[in-house]
């Protein structure tokens, strides 16, 4: 299926930004082998066409914690600029690709979205080192914790912790970019940075289209062709919380279709249960509200301040994160605390080409964040 099926997709890419799937423990952060940030392996890389000539690749496996602090193993890349660099890392944090490893960006470049390129390709440009992970349980043993926010938050500020290990010449000043269940990630790295980052200072968050507010999406998702991201949502709330069974809410008809999960990526999971009607993808036509409250508890950003300032990008043509959710729903939510957020609505882009027509403006508004 190509990746313009996925520009179609409804309200829901913002859900299928809800959910992860489960963490295996494999030892204390408190052992000095397992110290967040530090590498297991580095490996050269091959990098996407549009990015192999400003940069060098390392795919590096590290250590990251879960959110119940158990060490944990991630992957992903570091691409450092051929020309200009500056010693300063920035994060690219990835949209939905699905939940198997064969959907690990670092290592399939079906799934290393044309946006995200485009992004990754300005930052190099400004001379930033790039790292981006994979998130947990992509690209290793583990279940993906998708929408799993402070899953996504760890990973994002321990990718830096790993980029520094490598390169002691990286300075301890780094910026976050991320789109979609990136952005939501992002937004969580910024809360979290003030008690999990160490000696790194955080200057910016760059969210753009970023997964919130559970409670107004998941109800919607439904008899819609977005299903599949509330299904992988639920399955990444199951690797959070062992009580919950992630079949446990899907009707028979759903649940047949689980294989999906193992074998394909987005597109083909959307494809997979965009023709379901309501009753046959949950018991009774809908979420319970439990569900949705635990939803809530893992997926919304806000809940507690940044500590750096915000740029938020939203496309008002947005068919998978609505415009409104992002502008009248989080907007507000972000500006409640002390950091400044600078809101810009993209005229007319859809959840892509928000990335695409901004790649400039971002890289631009880190770089001033770094002067």
């Amino acid at each position: 299926m190509s990746h313009a099926f996925r520009r179609k997709a409804p309200v829901l890419l913002a859900v299928a930004v809800l959910t992860t799937a489960g963490l295996t423990v494999s030892g204390s952060p408190a052992n000095a082998a397992t110290t967040p940030g530090s590498i297991q392996s580095s490996t050269a890389a091959t990098l996407p066409p549009e990015l192999a000539p400003l940069a060098t690749g390392k795919r590096i496996t590290y250590y990251t914690t879960s959110v119940s602090g158990s060490a944990i193993t991630a992957t992903g890349l570091v691409m450092t600029p051929k020309t200009g660099k500056v010693n300063r890392t920035v994060v690219w944090a990835h949209g939905t690709t699905g939940l198997a490893d064969q959907c690990t960006p670092s290592t399939n470049f079906n799934v290393f979205w044309p946006e995200a390129r485009a992004a990754v390709a300005a930052l190099l440009a400004k001379g930033f080192t790039v790292a981006a992970p994979d998130y947990p349980g992509l690209g290793t043993s583990q279940s993906h914790p998708y929408l799993i926010g402070g899953s996504e938050g760890r990973a994002i500020i321990d990718s830096v912790k790993a980029a520094r290990n490598l390169d002691s010449a990286l300075s301890t000043q780094y910026a976050i970019d991320g789109h979609s269940q990136g952005g939501q990630g992002a937004l969580f790295a910024g809360e979290l940075a003030p008690s999990y980052d160490g000696n790194l200072t955080l200057k910016g968050v760059s969210a753009i289209a970023p997964v919130s507010n559970a409670d107004l999406f998941a109800p919607l998702i439904p008899g819609t062709p977005g299903q599949g991201y509330l299904v992988m949502a639920l399955y990444g709330l199951q690797t959070v919380d062992t009580t919950f069974s992630a079949t446990s809410p899907l009707a028979s008809p759903a649940k047949m279709r689980t294989p999906v999960l193992a074998a394909g990526c987005l597109n083909e999971i959307l494809s997979t249960y965009q023709s379901l009607t309501a009753s046959q993808l949950l018991v009774g036509g809908a979420l319970s509200t439990p569900v949705v409250n635990e939803l809530v508890h893992f997926a919304n950003p806000a809940q507690q301040p940044s500590s750096a300032p915000i740029l938020l990008i939203q496309g008002t043509e947005d068919a998978a994160v609505p415009y409104d959710i992002t502008a009248e729903a989080l907007l507000p939510e972000l500006q409640q605390y002390s950091q400044p957020v600078q809101f810009v609505p993209v005229q007319g882009a859809d959840h892509d080409g928000a990335v695409t027509a901004t790649t400039s403006l971002v890289a631009d508004w880190i770089a001033a964040r770094f002067s």
